[in-house]
């Protein structure tokens, strides 16, 4: 059984300028999440622009990131695809790569109901025998509830994760927690917003975008030792850099490129179009977020 505490991050997809990936960042990005006390990695996924990628690079990037890592962390393969045949294929496929587990967000699929997604989940769950992250990525709201996360148990012995990113989650956290006594373990995304309550309440770990892991993995440790008053105040400092962030997805990703070029860990904060460019004012804010993020860092002991 695959254990997780602490902080997952979501690996970007560093690209050069023509917009072709730059394989010798995303190296370095992987080398650094896996050498950074964190609780492992997960790619390809929203935040590693997966939706701008073609199957063979995602596989390129999966088969890269695996090799690099090298065992130090689990590698957990986002297999994405509206289509739950090709879903599973991908999973199948990511498995005997050597992913340590298979993740699948909830399909942005109008007019599917509750039932047509539990199928979806069940299918590629059922398709390998690692284990199986589910993650309710929905900017219009929660797509799965309590009862939906018991049931797709019920079916699939190896679904052992789930990720929740929406607001007031903690009720279904708790009853997840009591209805299923630790079979399916939880994890808070949104870059971390919610995580000190998410704490509190059972999650075992926080899946954020990597631009600031190494920080919300600091404050996961310190709040895992029962220090709430220390864990809170690290935390305090970092709500601006992550709500700022948040006001937009396409934003979030540059703005996650920008500060890992700060911290020479990748060249180049291209971002596959369509994408939103920002304007010389947003620029200049995020600059001073970052250099608070980085006076932060510093004052942490954090290294690269």
């Amino acid at each position: 059984m695959l254990v997780i505490r602490g902080v997952v991050p979501v690996v970007p997809t560093p690209f050069h300028p023509d917009e072709s990936i730059d394989f010798e960042s995303f190296r370095k990005v992987v080398d650094w999440i896996a050498g950074s006390n964190l609780a492992g990695m997960c790619l390809p996924a929203y935040g590693s622009e997966f939706y701008k990628l073609s199957d063979i690079e995602r596989d390129e990037l999966v088969a890269a990131a695996i090799e690099v890592c090298g065992g130090r962390v689990p590698v957990i393969a986002q297999a994405n695809h509206t289509s739950t045949r090709l879903a599973s294929q991908l999973a199948r496929r990511y498995e005997a790569m050597g992913a340590d587990a298979v993740s699948v967000a909830i399909p942005r699929q109008f007019g599917a109901s509750t039932y047509d997604i539990l199928k979806h989940c069940e299918t590629i769950a059922s398709a390998v025998a690692c284990p199986v992250l589910v993650q309710d990525f929905n900017p219009g709201g929660s797509a799965i509830d309590a009862e939906f996360v018991v049931e797709l148990s019920n079916r699939c012995d190896n679904f052992q994760f789930v990720k929740f990113e929406d607001p007031m989650m903690i009720d279904k956290i708790l009853s997840i927690r009591d209805q299923l006594d630790g079979r399916v373990a939880i994890l808070e995304g949104w870059g971390g917003l919610y995580m000190l309550e998410g704490i509190s309440a059972g999650i075992v770990g926080v899946m954020p975008g990597a631009a600031i892991a190494d920080l919300l993995g600091k404050v996961f440790s310190v709040a895992d030792s029962g220090d709430s008053v220390a864990a809170y105040e690290l935390f305090g400092s970092l709500l601006p850099f992550i709500n700022f962030m948040f006001q937009d997805f396409e934003m979030f990703l540059w703005i996650e490129k920008r500060t890992l070029v700060r911290r020479g860990l990748i060249k180049s904060e291209t971002v596959r179009a369509l994408t939103r460019t920002p304007s010389s004012s947003v620029v200049a804010h995020v600059d001073h977020l970052i250099d608070q993020i980085e006076r932060i860092r510093v004052s942490q002991n954090l290294g690269q």
